[in-house]
């Protein structure tokens, strides 16, 4: 037997349905992004490494990060986020641009991670970021933003959540049980893993790290505490923004929400599958006001979420929120060729009604009907048009309706508009 060769491991074939789906998922995010008045952009697969390491985690640096050596001895990385970009293009032209910032991107991205349900190597990412503003409304946004795209998935506030903390008065808490900031960074990243390790395995790395007993058990007090939001000089106004967008359903305060990556300077969010079998992050941002500075520019700040493509769609499906019927052709006319003699007719006409604004594909070569009916019908095409010798010689087109099982016979200069009638256009 032959050896059919395989993809990379972690990456994903797109065949029609798939790439439909993917396509649909594209089209929600420019709506809902557009409906808040952000602009689409997008930046290049390859960064230099250096843009990632001073600005990323180590773990997505060292472990995660595709790098290469180019031939003219540069280390490269095919990206692996799109934040620093957005930061670098903007310090680029910092100047020029009109604040505030709303931008939004839908592109490729690579990981080396251990390919899971949920989780592939390369994926494709929704970016959204609002640039220039600093105030808990503009932290508003990002979240009801999340909520308008969950709205426009039909995902309810019970299939899907929205948690918010901010990290300052995370880090007020951490100053108040005596941990430094030089061992600040090491204690977020620790709480971050709070529901990905058991309790106890949990609280063995927060000794390990260096904590008291006595820090670690108030850390697990402030953690466990639900209403320590309204210590957040930024919270009750965030929050009161979502309520006065009528969104405040999908909104939660979580105190063990963090995220990783360390240039998050404020409000952090994540949302969450609350019933299907994922049971993991949809998406994930948060305020990130240092980083304009960190790749040259002067100091900005910005509040931003990414979403992966793959955990949603797979919470979707399973909720079976997908529209049905996108394997359908995108072309619902196709115009037969009864026989080599008739082709030329057949090819002319395909083009006039396109030029009509019709969408059609035309049969590349002459078959029996019967089977050019069955694949129109198999590719989900609607209306089969035939002009064979009695077409011909009268100047008319019969077209027959793939899914009524009907046919009329129409002249060939209204063979449009009876389309359009048969297609409810």
């Amino acid at each position: 037997m032959k050896k059919v060769i395989q993809p990379v491991k972690g990456t994903r074939d797109f065949y029609p349905a798939e790439m439909a789906a993917r396509i649909w998922l594209y089209q929600m995010a420019r709506k809902v992004s557009e409906s808040f008045g952000y602009q689409e952009y997008e930046g290049p697969i390859l960064e230099t490494l250096e843009l990632y390491a001073a600005k990323s985690s180590d773990e997505l640096v060292k472990k995660q990060s595709y790098a290469f050596e180019d031939r003219g001895g540069d280390w490269l990385t095919m990206r692996p986020e799109l934040t620093p970009t957005l930061a670098r293009m903007i310090a680029q032209r910092q100047a020029q641009l009109t604040y505030p910032l709303r931008w939004w991107s839908f592109g490729p991205f690579w990981r080396y991670e251990t390919p899971q349900k949920g989780r592939t190597r390369e994926f494709f990412q929704w970016n959204i970021d609002l640039i220039g503003v600093d105030s808990p409304e503009a932290d508003a946004e990002m979240v009801a933003i999340v909520a308008a795209l969950f709205q426009e998935v039909r995902l309810r506030p019970q299939d899907a959540a929205i948690l918010i903390n901010d990290r300052r008065l995370t880090n007020g808490q951490l100053e108040k049980l005596g941990i430094g900031s030089e061992a600040r960074q090491a204690c977020l990243n620790w709480i971050d893993r709070r529901g990905k390790l058991p309790p106890p395995a949990w609280e063995a790395v927060g000794l390990e790290i260096g904590l008291s007993q006595a820090q670690l058990e108030g850390i697990k007090t402030f953690l466990d505490n639900p209403e320590l939001w309204r210590e957040s000089e930024t919270l009750p106004r965030v929050f009161a923004a979502l309520e006065a967008m009528g969104i405040q359903e999908y909104v939660r305060y979580d105190p063990n929400i963090i995220r990783g990556l360390p240039y998050y300077t404020g409000i952090v969010f994540e949302a969450f599958d609350l019933r299907g079998s994922v049971r993991r992050s949809i998406l994930g941002g948060g305020r990130y006001n240092n980083l304009m500075a960190a790749v040259g520019g002067d100091p900005l700040p910005a509040v931003g979420f990414a979403m992966g493509d793959l955990v949603i769609s797979l919470i979707l499906k399973e909720l079976s929120l997908l529209p049905e019927g996108m394997d359908v052709s995108p072309a619902p006319v196709f115009v037969t060729v009864f026989d080599a003699e008739r082709a030329p007719a057949s090819f002319a006409l395909a083009a006039e009604l396109r030029r009509a604004g019709l969408k059609v594909a035309c049969s590349p070569e002459a078959a029996k009907l019967p089977r050019q009916f069955k694949y129109a019908d198999r590719m989900g095409m609607r209306v089969a048009a035939v002009i064979g010798p009695d077409e011909a010689a009268a100047g008319v087109v019969t077209l027959k309706d793939l899914r009524a099982g009907t046919q009329q016979t129409v002249g060939r200069a209204q063979a449009a508009a009876a389309i359009r009638q048969i297609l409810g256009a």
